[in-house]
């Protein structure tokens, strides 16, 4: 039994992922510390959640829920908690296969929409009137196709996207993160937030609807 004095500091965690009928304890949801080390094995092993068939895909564990588990096997634990105070856990199939024809799809896509999207940009702005019009200022000539000019343009336009992006195949140039993953973190964060959102007013009505059945009984 855990004395009065003892405290156990908890970080939660905003997002975890676990198979079908996996059971997620406090170490799998949150980082646990605790003065006594032998307090702190025990709370880690405490089951906060049994995945079951008609839970669906998505689970919300609330703070509060855990602390009463706490207190209810350790009346006298004084209880810090930091971070967010839900958990999102996640079921997904582990262990499938990658589907490579939709991958090369996809690919190809993206490829033809984002090769779409630079010429309708060029054919926009008269991007061949403006080149012809710069060699003409340069030279003093009028040349049709300056491919001198276009072609060097055309591989700067590419290495351009390689420098923004800071990514080329599995290399990253430095550690600064790109805009496509700051834009990935932050949509992430609005879906965890809205998922989290929807849960817990789901969670509501389910609680409203079993009492209103019990108080109908």
């Amino acid at each position: 039994m855990a004395g009065s004095s003892t405290s156990v500091y908890l970080r939660l965690k905003k997002r975890i992922s676990i198979s079908k009928k996996q059971t997620v304890k406090l170490q799998d949801a949150a980082h646990v510390l605790a003065d006594d080390k032998e307090l702190e094995n025990q709370v880690k092993q405490i089951v906060l959640y049994q995945h079951k068939e008609h839970d669906g895909n998505r689970v919300v564990v609330d703070l509060l829920q855990i602390i009463e588990m706490l207190k209810r096997k350790w009346p006298d634990i004084q209880i810090e908690v930091y971070g967010d105070p839900q958990i999102l856990v996640m079921i997904s199939e582990r262990g499938s296969k990658p589907h490579y024809v939709l991958l090369v799809i996809s690919w190809l896509l993206l490829f033809c929409g984002s090769g779409l999207a630079l010429m309708n940009f060029h054919a926009d702005v008269n991007m061949k009137d403006t080149h012809i019009r710069i060699v003409e200022l340069i030279t003093g000539e009028h040349v049709d196709h300056p491919l001198w000019f276009q072609v060097p343009y055309a591989i700067g336009v590419g290495i351009g996207m390689v420098l923004f992006f800071n990514h080329i195949f599995k290399k990253k140039f430095n550690e600064e993160p790109n805009p496509l993953e700051v834009e990935m973190f932050m949509y992430q964060e609005n879906v965890n937030t809205y998922v989290i959102a929807e849960e817990i007013r789901n969670r509501g009505k389910r609680e409203a609807n079993k009492l209103g059945e019990e108080g109908y009984d």
